[in-house]
C-alpha cells in the first residue's frame, strides 16, 4: 500500500469516527466575521505575548498542523491571506482540544472562534476557544515544492493550484479589475453594454474556422461566434451610437501561449467616427487599466519595461517592412515581391500584392515590435468590412490598425465599410473563397447586408483581446496563466 492511500484511509476513519460521535462533517451553513488579513492589520500594533478580549470568528483551510503536545500551532488560509491559529490545553476547551488533535488533518475546512494574541514571535494568532469542521477532506493536499510544480497539473486542476499558489489568486484578481476599468471606462464615455449571441445561424466577423454545432430542436446547425462585430453594426444601424460587449469568441484553430480556442474579447463601436478615434480610445483603455492595476503606465514583461503611457508609435505596415525587412513594398512590382517572398520561404495566404504584403509582415515585423505600436494602413486584402484608405490613388489600402505589443497583436480596429454595393460584392467575394474551400473566408450574411442598406453612419469600430491585456499588464508568459480554466487536452486514463 502506497503512502497516498494510507493517507486517504486514514481521512477515511477520522471521517468514520466523527459520524459516530454524531459530528456532521459537512454542515450546510457557517458564518465567518473576520479574515486573516484584516485580523493582522488591526492587531499588528500588539507588542509580543500581549493578548486582547477582542472575538474573532474565522474560516479556512487548515494548510499545517505543528503538534507539540499541550500546544498546537496550525496554519489557516482563508480568501484573503493566512493566519496562525492555537490550541492550547489549558485554554482551549477540552473537547475541542481533543476534537482538533484527533480528527483533523492538512486540508481539511474548519471554522474557529477565538481571541487574539500576538506570540512571543511576533506572529498574530487566534487562540481557539471553539471549533467547527466545515468539510473534512478525503484527498491529501501535494506536497508544496514537488506535488504541483507540473504547471500542466496546475493547469488542469487550477482548484488545487489556487490553494497551493495563493498567489496566482491575484492574477485573476487584477484581471477582474482590468475589466472593471474597461468599463468605467467605457461608461463614462458613453458606450452602453449590451449582449450578442454565442450560438449563430450565420458566423461572420473575422477571418477564422467556426466550431459547428447542431440544434436538435429545430434541425439546424449552428456556429459558435467568432466575433460579435456583425451584430453590434446591426445595433448602429438601429440608432445607437455607442456601443460595446465583452464577449467570448470561439476559433476552431491553433493553441500556443498566445491562442486558446475560447477566448474574451470586447467589441466596440461608435458612430460617426473612424479608426483615428479607435486608436485614441485604444490607448485610454489600456493607460486606465495599468494604472488602476499597477498604479502607473509601466509594467514589466519578459525582463523588459513597457510603457503604456500615450501617445503610442503609429507606423504604416509599408514603413514597418521598409525598417525591418529593408524592402519598400509601395515601389516594388508585384513580380519582385514575389521573388522576395520565394527567396524567404514565406508562407501566404494568396497570392496578391496584399497578401503578399501581409505575410511579409508577420514574418520579419511582428515579433521585433516591443513597445505598444499601431500598425496602420493595411492591405484591402486582409478584410471585407474596411472603408478603403482616403487619397490612397493605387486603391490597395484600408483604413484598419492592429497594436502591437511585445511581438503580439493586441487588437484590431478600422473606419467600418457602410457603402451596402461594396459590402455586397465583398461579402459574395468571401463566400465564393468559402466555397472553394478557404475555411476562414466568411459566408454571405443577407439579412447584415440588409442593415447597411438600410444605412449605417460613419462608423468606426475596435476590437481589444482581453485574455492578451490580461497577459501583458500582469507580466504573465502564456495565455494559460490567465485563464482559470485553460483548454486541456484530455489525459487518458
Amino acid at each position: 500500500m502506497g503512502r497516498e492511500e494510507l493517507i486517504i484511509n486514514e481521512k477515511k476513519r477520522k471521517l468514520e469516527e466523527l459520524k459516530k460521535k454524531n459530528i456532521n462533517p459537512y454542515p450546510y451553513k457557517y458564518s465567518p466575521k473576520n479574515y486573516s488579513f484584516e485580523i493582522k492589520e488591526k492587531y499588528k500594533g500588539l507588542k509580543e505575548n500581549q493578548r486582547v478580549k477582542d472575538k474573532v470568528k474565522v474560516a479556512g483551510r487548515v494548510m499545517t498542523i505543528r503538534d507539540l503536545g499541550k500546544l498546537i500551532f496550525s496554519t489557516l488560509q482563508d480568501s484573503k491571506g493566512k493566519i496562525q491559529i492555537i490550541f492550547q490545553k489549558e485554554e482551549t476547551p477540552k473537547n475541542y482540544f481533543e476534537l482538533f488533535k484527533k480528527n483533523i488533518d492538512i486540508g481539511d475546512l474548519i471554522g474557529c472562534e477565538g481571541t487574539i494574541i500576538k506570540t512571543k514571535t511576533g506572529e498574530i494568532s487566534v487562540l481557539v476557544k471553539k471549533l467547527d469542521i466545515l468539510a473534512k477532506s478525503i484527498l491529501p493536499l501535494p506536497e508544496k515544492w514537488h506535488g504541483l510544480a507540473d504547471k500542466e497539473e496546475r493547469y488542469r486542476k487550477r482548484y488545487l493550484d489556487l490553494i497551493m499558489n495563493p498567489e496566482v489568486k491575484q492574477v485573476f484578481e487584477k484581471r477582474s479589475l482590468i475589466l472593471d476599468s474597461i468599463r468605467e471606462s467605457l461608461k463614462e464615455k458613453g458606450f452602453v453594454e449590451v449582449e450578442t449571441p454565442y450560438l449563430q445561424s450565420v458566423y461572420g466577423g473575422a477571418s477564422a474556422k467556426p466550431f459547428k454545432t447542431h440544434l436538435n430542436a429545430l434541425n439546424m446547425d449552428l456556429y459558435l461566434a467568432i466575433s460579435p462585430e456583425l451584430y453590434l453594426k446591426r445595433l448602429i444601424v438601429g440608432g445607437y451610437d455607442k456601443v460595446f460587449t465583452i464577449a467570448r469568441n470561439f476559433r476552431n484553430e491553433g493553441i500556443d501561449r498566445w491562442h486558446n480556442p475560447e477566448f474574451t474579447m470586447i467589441e466596440i463601436y461608435q458612430a460617426y467616427a473612424d479608426y483615428n478615434d479607435m486608436m485614441d480610445l485604444f490607448e485610454d483603455i489600456y493607460v486606465n487599466a495599468c494604472k488602476k492595476i499597477n498604479g502607473s503606465t509601466k509594467v514589466k514583461f519578459r525582463d523588459k519595461i513597457i510603457d503604456f503611457k500615450k501617445p503610442w508609435k503609429r507606423m504604416t505596415m509599408s514603413a514597418s517592412i521598409k525598417k525591418y525587412a529593408g524592402i519598400d513594398v509601395e515601389n516594388m512590382s508585384e513580380k519582385e515581391i514575389s521573388h522576395f517572398i520565394s527567396k524567404n520561404n514565406i508562407q501566404c495566404k494568396g497570392n496578391s500584392w496584399g497578401w503578399e504584403v501581409q505575410a511579409i509582415f508577420e514574418h520579419f515585423c511582428e515579433n521585433k515590435i516591443e513597445q505598444p505600436t499601431f500598425i496602420l494602413n493595411h492591405p484591402m486584402e486582409t478584410t471585407p468590412l474596411c472603408k478603403s484608405l482616403r487619397n490612397d490613388k493605387m486603391c490597395r489600402l484600408i483604413e484598419r490598425f492592429e497594436p502591437f505589443c511585445m511581438g503580439a497583436e493586441l487588437g484590431n480596429a478600422y473606419s467600418e465599410l457602410n457603402d451596402p454595393i461594396i459590402q455586397r460584392k465583398l461579402l459574395e467575394e468571401q463566400q465564393k473563397l468559402l466555397s472553394k474551400g478557404n475555411e476562414e473566408a466568411n459566408p454571405f450574411d443577407e439579412d447584415f447586408v440588409n442593415a447597411i442598406e438600410i444605412g449605417m453612419p460613419p462608423t468606426g469600430g475596435l476590437g481589444l483581446g482581453i485574455d492578451r491585456m490580461a497577459m501583458l499588464l500582469t507580466g504573465q508568459e502564456s495565455i494559460r496563466d490567465v485563464l482559470l480554466f485553460p483548454f486541456m487536452k484530455v489525459e487518458k486514463e
